[in-house]
């Protein structure tokens, strides 16, 4: 398969896991995460989210070094996602540890709720910018 349809099909994922991950990340913060099953789907979608998220950067960049290309990378909106992203997973990360001593909502987690709805806000202009690409992927 060549390079564009994986990052085709890799791209149409991650559209789709980052509404299911809004979704979920909206409903934890409206029941304070109270249901455990809630918080891993969250949790699990986030994994998804994170395992595409990664393919689709070495999709762009391969194997080098990932910070080094963001560093030199020309637009300063997509290295302010990718350090957006970076600080929402390692929240999730430290959060997600918390929930599994404790079962119950920490301020981290708040925390990560807050930078998530920034990154999916940055996500969702990240996606405008390049709704050309998009409108193609559909016709071919």
């Amino acid at each position: 398969m060549k390079k564009i349809k994986k990052l085709k099909i890799c791209d149409w994922s991650l559209i789709l896991l980052t509404l299911a991950i809004l979704i979920s990340g909206i409903y934890l913060e409206a029941t304070d995460s109270s249901g455990r099953s809630a918080v891993w789907i969250h949790i699990g979608l986030g994994t998804l989210f994170f395992i595409f998220a990664a393919y689709h950067i070495y999709l762009h960049f391969g194997k080098n070094n990932w910070f080094t290309k963001f560093h030199k990378i020309k637009s300063q909106f997509t290295r302010v996602l990718w350090w957006v992203s970076l600080a929402a997973l390692i929240s999730g990360i430290i959060a997600c540890i918390h929930w599994l001593i404790a079962f119950s909502h920490s301020p981290i987690g708040g925390v990560h709720g807050k930078i998530g709805f920034l990154m999916v806000a940055l996500l969702a202009c990240h996606i405008y910018k390049r709704i050309k690409f998009f409108k193609q992927s559909i016709v071919r």
